[in-house]
């Protein structure tokens, strides 16, 4: 077992420990500073010659009793203290933080001051933050007093009720219920419309409910649309409207330059009141006849919304289509310009009237003329065409190819060397036949009969000859009967020319 060490009594060596003991009047200082600085801080929350933070002002009417270290509130959640109050001309600015856990207030918020307690006392700052859709507001800036209220103390609304008041409360009482009880006169029934004529006010009203069942319907109606037809279509449209009356609240000028217009324009109305009696009065007849105007178009509002829904696609599709389109837009530019497709469109531009007047002769001169070319044509040269000539050299085919075929046969003619050539199909002169035949129309000498020597005597003349037929420029080819190719003068004939000896 060990032992405890012996302390070290050699002289000059004596073991001392250093003791320190501030002194009374840095106690004192210390004393102090905790007593005047601690309060502080309890009091106020914050540390001289530091930042406060995010932090806000607001615009109020009236600042009732809102003070320092009042509390700042969203939905009965603390989240910031009111760290200044002063005025700011007839109204009252006051200044507050707000916590990271408060965050983010948009520029719609809305700030309101109310009591804690029900007999006023302990007001504090209830903030509302805003849309999330509105942007986010900086440190240092301001809520306007469109944007703020008040709370109405009960010696405000005690004050407001004072015995004039109360006196012209009890007349405007006693004033509505004559007007629900007073029986109109005949001169007042003159201004107002058949259907309301000698009823009291509260007759007058008691009608009304007659048309509340539709009416009630119908805004059922309308509240129902107001719903959209996608999801958050309510709220977007409530974030739009608070955009509006955001842009509203923040050209406080233009608005009051709007209310004056206002004015004016209502006074107008006011000098016109005649008139305007006039036209309500003939308003009823025209919404019964609109009544029926809208029930049609109510009737035509689910087809036009399914015709959208079924665009919703193509309309989707049609960026596409105008970027495709660009490169042919690019295309058709310089095919449009002077150098292309508009200068032939001016060349077009030019000769177009004498298109016109071309047009114009040919359907007064040319197209009879080839309307008759087409029915001679179709009527008696085509069909006489198609005949067939039924004879001992017959092909057995129309006789308009046996006209081709002789066209062919005058090409195997000319040609020397293949056969069919001159000295083959030529029979040539002299012979001991002796043929005569009446001298041709033309003859150079006065015979009247030409004579000839062949090796053997003509049998015969097919087709006959039967002269010229007559002239008659009068008459139309169409109206010609068809010719028969078989007929008698298609038969053989008497020779000619004929022999005149063995």
């Amino acid at each position: 077992m060990g032992r405890l060490p012996e302390r070290d009594t050699r002289a000059g060596a004596t073991n001392r420990r250093f003791k320190w003991r501030p002194s009374n009047a840095l106690i004192a200082v210390i004393f102090l500073l905790i007593f005047t600085i601690g309060p502080y801080l309890a009091f106020t929350g914050h540390v001289p010659f530091t930042s406060y933070g995010y932090q806000l002002e607001a615009t109020f009417s009236n600042g009732v009793n809102i003070a320092a270290n009042s509390p700042v509130r969203i939905a009965g959640v603390d989240v910031g203290r009111v760290i200044g109050v002063e005025r700011d001309g007839d109204a009252t600015k006051v200044t507050f933080t707000v916590e990271g856990k408060g965050r983010p207030i948009h520029d719609d918020a809305f700030a309101a001051i109310r009591p804690r307690i029900f007999l006023e006392g302990n007001f504090f700052v209830d903030l509302a933050p805003g849309s999330p859709s509105a942007p986010e507001l900086a440190s240092g800036e301001t809520i306007g007093v469109s944007h703020t209220s008040t709370w109405v103390q009960i010696d405000e609304v005690l004050t407001a009720l004072q015995a004039p008041v109360r006196a012209d409360l009890s007349r405007l009482l006693q004033g509505y219920g004559t007007a629900l009880t007073h029986q109109p006169t005949a001169a007042e029934d003159e201004t107002q419309v058949p259907e309301v004529q000698g009823k009291s006010g509260a007759e007058a009203l008691n009608g009304v409910f007659r048309y509340g069942g539709d009416a009630g319907r119908y805004s059922a109606q309308v509240t129902n649309a107001l719903l959209g037809t996608q999801p958050r279509d309510l709220s977007r449209l409530i974030a739009g409207a608070g955009r509006a009356f955001g842009a509203l609240a923040r050209n406080e000028e233009d608005l009051k330059g709007l209310i004056v217009n206002f004015d004016v324009f209502t006074g107008a109305l006011a000098a016109q009141s005649t008139n305007l009696t006039a036209t309500v009065q003939r308003l009823a007849p025209f919404l019964d006849e609109f009544h029926g105007s809208l029930v049609s178009l109510n009737k035509t509002l689910p087809p036009l919304r399914a015709w959208a829904i079924e665009l919703t696609p193509a309309v989707e599709e049609l960026p596409g289509w105008i970027a495709a389109g660009k490169p042919w837009i690019e295309q058709a530019y310089p095919l449009l310009s002077g150098k292309e497709g508009g200068g032939t469109a001016r060349l077009l531009a030019e000769a177009t009237p004498g298109f016109a007047g071309a047009a114009q002769a040919g359907k007064a001169i040319a197209l009879p003329q080839l309307n008759r070319i087409s029915l001679c044509t179709s009527r008696v040269l085509a069909p006489t065409f198609n005949q067939t000539i039924n004879d001992q050299f017959s092909t057995g085919g129309p006789n308009y190819r046996e006209f081709l075929y002789t066209l062919a046969n005058f090409s195997g003619w000319g040609q020397t060397f293949d056969g069919n050539g001159p000295f083959v199909r030529i029979q040539p002169g002299g012979g001991d036949v002796l043929t005569e035949a009446p001298a041709p129309e033309g003859n150079l000498t006065t015979d009247k009969q030409v004579f000839s020597r062949t090796i053997a005597p003509p049998i015969g003349t097919q087709p006959q000859l039967a002269g010229r037929p007559p002239k008659k420029p009068d008459v139309r080819c169409d109206s010609n009967p068809v010719p028969d190719v078989n007929g008698p003068l298609g038969q053989v004939g008497a020779p000619s020319p004929a022999a005149v000896s063995p």
